[in-house]
């Protein structure tokens, strides 16, 4: 990865955890709190079935991304940087 795409990943990864926080209304949470490898679900930020719903639709209307089910983002959802990841190969706007 170079500087170029290594620059557009961080800055990415930081507009997901802020518009993850504004999806999730996770007030007592700023973007700094979320650690990019930390799982969202259980131990890490502790989110639960109705939040992965929410994170579906946040990724279909923010990036055009569609997913099927919610086992399909159960990969995808493992955190920060696997979403911040899959988004930027899959991304239609």
């Amino acid at each position: 990865m170079n500087k170029a795409q290594h620059d557009l990943m961080e800055e990415l990864t930081q507009q997901l955890k802020q518009q993850v926080i504004e999806a999730l209304n996770l007030e007592e949470v700023a973007p700094t709190d979320i650690d990019n490898d930390a799982p969202l679900f259980g131990e890490g930020l502790g989110l639960d079935s109705i939040d992965a719903l929410e994170l579906i639709v946040l990724m279909e209307k923010e990036y055009g991304i569609k997913l099927k089910t919610p086992a399909e983002g159960k990969a995808i959802f493992k955190s920060i940087s696997t979403m911040a990841q899959y988004i930027n190969d899959h991304r239609t706007k």
